[in-house]
């Protein structure tokens, strides 16, 4: 089957790396106690005694994943990037967050700012800097479709309703450290009809955006897990059709909808690779799909971001290089 169709409409750094030490300097405001208890985990370690701040990737459209990591500091740190609270967890050689960028948000700088401690007990010192958000560039479409595609009948409101409540549970899992130790990869490879953040006008009037990503399949073809995780939801919905959701920690969940049959149970373990179920035409569909979304924090984010971060590079330099960009303190 062909790849899909790649998407990326801008250059991006792949990182954004911010050396920047307030050496001494107290955190004003921050609270410094873990916002949820530290998963058992390695002690990170030093990076020359210097904090970094890493960003990835370091330049992000509003939708995009990021990766906030920390090195060269000893305790859970603190943070927020433009405003939102980050959850921290312990990782390799330090701690990172995983977070996304609203749809809404508007282009240019976004401010992170993160508070730790080089050494337990000590002042904490803030890192901070600025994430570059660029123009998103998504698509806008008009389509004309059946009635019962945009308004649904009143006879199905309360199922409707027991739909949101079980999305409301699947998403609502303790935040625990990530459950996965590779990259994410596709759930299954054939060409992309609707990208994340498509804009949609149905019949001239209700207008709406895409939060997933539609890719092509004939009915029966594999879906697989995008990573390790559980199986948090494993049902039949109105709009969705059948649905399969797995939780992989760190407050990040795919979801598989459409599905012709499910494979798996709720509460299952499942490892990357392995099959969910089978791509259909279920729910409020015109056609067989495989409908993908990824949410993360909270918010839908674009999977396709999600396939590009690298969870697990190699040591950051304490001089960025390449396309990575760089700033010291004095």
């Amino acid at each position: 089957m062909p790849a899909p169709l790649a998407r990326r409409k801008y250059s991006a750094p792949t990182c954004l790396v911010l050396a920047l030490l307030a050496a001494g300097a107290e955190a004003q405001a921050i609270d410094t106690s873990p916002a949820v208890p530290a998963p058992a985990a390695q002690a990170p370690l030093m990076t020359a005694g210097r904090p970094l701040l890493t960003l990835r990737p370091g330049a992000a459209r509003p939708g995009d994943p990021l990766l906030v990591e920390v090195r060269g500091v000893a305790e859970l740190p603190q943070g927020t990037l433009a405003g939102r609270p980050l959850r921290f967890f312990p990782w390799g050689e330090g701690f990172i967050a995983l977070t996304g960028l609203p749809v809404e948000m508007p282009v240019g700088p976004a401010s992170v700012t993160v508070a730790a401690t080089r050494t337990a007990g000590e002042v904490p010192v803030v890192l901070s800097g600025n994430l570059d958000v660029v123009e998103p560039g998504y698509p806008s479409r008009e389509l004309k479709v059946s009635g019962k595609y945009v308004e649904p009948p009143a006879s199905v409101k309360a199922r409707m309703a027991a739909d949101r409540k079980a999305f409301a549970v699947a998403f609502a899992q303790p935040f625990t450290a990530p459950l996965f130790s590779r990259n994410f990869a596709w759930p299954r490879q054939d060409r992309i009809t609707a990208p994340f953040g498509d804009k949609r006008t149905f019949n001239g009037k209700l207008s709406s955006q895409h939060f997933g990503v539609d890719i092509d399949g004939d009915p029966g073809t594999p879906v697989s897990a995008a990573n390790d995780g559980t199986v948090v939801m494993a049902r039949d919905n109105y709009s969705a059709g059948r649905t399969v959701i797995v939780h992989h920690g760190g407050g990040l969940y795919t979801s598989y909808f459409h599905l012709s049959r499910i494979l798996v149970k709720q509460g299952a373990k499942v490892k990357q690779g392995e099959r969910l179920g089978l791509v259909g035409s279920t729910g409020r569909v015109t056609g067989p799909h495989l409908h993908w979304g990824v949410k993360v924090d909270g918010m839908w984010v674009d999977g396709e971001t999600l396939l590009e971060l690298d969870f697990f590079p190699p040591s950051t330099p304490a001089v960025a290089s390449g396309d990575s960009a760089g700033l010291a303190a004095p």
